[in-house]
């Protein structure tokens, strides 16, 4: 993370941006803990805690829904059942893939790029256009990365293939995927902020957003506020969108919103209940 936003580096201590005092607050907590934040153990550790976060919520309507009919009619592919084992098998492979892939990797990064932090906030409506503006470019990049990886039989077979063993997917199933993918995707989410000049701290935001969307992609389950219940025009797809990826293979690549597929003609929509 740097202070790359216009005029944050040039702040003097203690100095605010107008329009930044209702994420000041925040801000100072977040600032207090800067010497563990510039830490290089940090990254890698944000990362799997976030992501252990968002997965456990689902983790626990997969153990509920067979007893619980409101669940299980909110699961996208009814006739499934998540078990302990595939649980176990991919929470061990995310262990596995954050020391050996994704911890050297952030070190490398830590190194290349030291962190700093300005003493203001962002401004809201700043870093709320900031992290959309990252959300979209990121789909973009993967949406580019996945389309790539279906059509070419031997990207597919040697560096994709693995993430798609689970046609039905559940939230622990989102990282199951191979040193190429999860680095590849990696490096795209975190060129995004650097790319747009946005804040640390929507640098952050834009993270846990970006890794929520990701595990509600692969949560298996509708429900009421699921993303593309709440964004309207259809403009994003939402859980049900990824999940007919993970079915039909040949549709639905980007991982967010539905426009590239659009234009591509790789939109497929799921059937009605």
């Amino acid at each position: 993370m740097n202070d790359t936003q216009g005029g944050t580096s040039a702040m003097l201590p203690g100095s605010h941006q107008p329009g930044s005092l209702l994420l000041q607050p925040i801000w100072d907590l977040i600032l207090s803990q800067e010497q563990w934040i510039r830490s290089p153990f940090y990254p890698v550790l944000f990362s799997f805690s976030v992501y252990v976060a968002f997965c456990v919520p689902y983790l626990m309507l997969d153990c509920l829904a067979p007893w619980v009919p409101v669940l299980k009619r909110c699961q996208i592919q009814q006739r499934t059942n998540t078990s302990l084992a595939m649980m176990a098998h991919c929470l061990a492979y995310t262990v596995y893939s954050h020391l050996v892939f994704i911890f050297p990797a952030t070190v490398a990064y830590w190194y290349w790029r030291p962190v700093t932090l300005p003493t203001g906030a962002p401004q809201l409506h700043r870093l709320l256009l900031d992290v959309i503006s990252c959300l979209l470019l990121f789909d973009f990049q993967s949406f580019i990365w996945h389309l790539v990886h279906h059509k070419i039989p031997w990207l597919y077979k040697n560096f994709h293939k693995m993430h798609h063993k689970y046609t039905s997917t559940f939230a622990l199933a989102t990282q199951y995927s191979g040193a190429w993918e999860t680095l590849s995707l990696g490096i795209f989410a975190g060129v995004a902020p650097i790319v747009l000049g946005c804040h640390p701290m929507t640098e952050m935001v834009f993270f846990i957003v970006n890794i929520y969307l990701s595990v509600e992609d692969h949560s298996g389950y509708d429900l009421p506020w699921s993303s593309h219940k709440l964004v309207p025009f259809g403009l994003c797809g939402g859980p049900g969108h990824h999940d007919l990826h993970h079915q039909k293979f040949n549709y639905n690549y980007a991982p967010y919103f539905t426009h590239w597929d659009k234009l591509f003609n790789t939109l497929a929509k799921q059937p009605s209940k």
